[in-house]
């Protein structure tokens, strides 16, 4: 009677577990392609906004993964020394490498200074957004011109009074979530 009770119980406890990984194997089912791309649509969507408020609120930072010159050759670089950080009204442009040598302290130059004009531009049909404002700092004054996608990456592409051109490529964060290095003022 025994054996008939354990064999019974035995039996119930296999076939539970095995509904039950049955069961989470069923739940672990894949996407269609249209239910992809609706989630990632209402990414994006959600992303757009966000850019907004960050756009608004004056307060972003962009990491540079590549420098582009004016000839369009890119150059990967360290993303905590490159960077354009916004806040408020401060803003910040910053190359470098980890050779240390440079203007700055970190193999570079630092331009620090005030935000004069801003302009936003919004499409919302591609889910972008075009930043235009203006940096006067100590050593000069400088054109900026960033067009940022709803998957948060970024060119940035600096113009001065004084010949050429040089873009940051990367992604934006906000300031809080950023992890750049500002090196000493290039005075």
């Amino acid at each position: 009677m025994k054996t008939k009770k354990i064999i019974k119980v035995s039996l119930v406890l296999v076939l539970g577990l095995f509904l039950i990984s049955y069961n989470g194997i069923a739940q672990n089912t894949k996407l269609s392609r249209q239910e992809k791309k609706e989630v990632r649509k209402a990414e994006m969507n959600a992303n757009y906004n966000i850019l907004d408020s960050l756009f608004n609120a004056r307060s972003f930072v962009l990491e540079a993964d590549f420098l582009q010159d004016k000839l369009g050759d890119m150059m990967p670089v360290n993303s905590s020394l490159n960077f354009i950080r916004v806040n408020g009204s401060d803003g910040v442009l910053q190359t470098g490498s980890y050779s240390g040598q440079g203007y700055n302290g970190v193999g570079g130059v630092t331009a620090s200074g005030t935000i004069g004009s801003w302009k936003i531009d919004r499409n919302p049909k591609k889910m972008t957004y075009t930043v235009y404002f203006n940096l006067q700092t100590q050593i000069g004054q400088y054109d900026v011109i960033m067009i940022v996608n709803s998957d948060n990456n970024a060119t940035a592409t600096i113009t001065s009074t004084t010949p050429g051109r040089l873009s940051w490529v990367g992604h934006l964060k906000t300031v809080n979530n950023s992890r750049v290095f500002k090196g000493q003022n290039t005075i």
